[in-house]
């Protein structure tokens, strides 16, 4: 494939952007790499500098300027600035450690705070069932507050056909 740029010499660099969802791909020589850019490829990459710089830390970061350094976990003796360069926590108990400074690191990269995971097809079925028979439980609590017994029964026995398959 040619450079995009000057269609002369074969492309070796690869850029790829992503602005509001919309995916564009440059396929550029060296040269021209070098010159639409700051993108050098001779040089070497250091994977923690560049995960680091994914999470929002490293040399330039300007969200960590109130942060107290002297924050240590306790059971690995990992500090708060050691974590910023090095782009991971030492242990288990860091997560709680460092708990108020990783939120907005967390929700930055995952877009929450939360773990919402995945639920088994089997307890998935389950739960939507009991969420079910809990709104026809208010449905019929309310009939037989207004008096409507033969909507009661007919709610009472979609519960009972409910809870029969589960």
């Amino acid at each position: 494939m040619l450079c995009q740029n000057c269609n002369k010499r074969p492309a070796s660099v690869h850029f790829t952007k992503i602005i509001n969802n919309n995916k564009v791909e440059l396929y550029l020589c060296e040269k021209c790499a070098n010159e639409k850019s700051q993108f050098s490829p001779g040089i070497p990459i250091n994977f923690n500098d560049f995960f680091s710089g994914l999470i929002g830390f490293g040399n330039t970061t300007p969200y960590i300027t109130s942060v107290p350094k002297e924050l240590v976990c306790d059971k690995c003796g990992m500090s708060y600035s050691e974590f910023q360069k090095l782009g991971k926590l030492g242990c288990s108990r860091c997560y709680e450690v460092f708990q108020d400074m990783l939120k907005p690191v967390i929700k930055r990269l995952h877009g929450n705070t939360e773990h919402i995971g995945k639920v088994p097809a089997k307890v998935l079925n389950r739960i939507k069932a009991s969420e079910e028979v809990e709104k026809l439980r208010e449905l019929l609590n309310e009939a037989i507050k207004r008096e409507e017994y033969e909507k009661a029964a007919e709610l009472r026995d979609r519960i009972k056909a409910i809870e029969k398959r589960n």
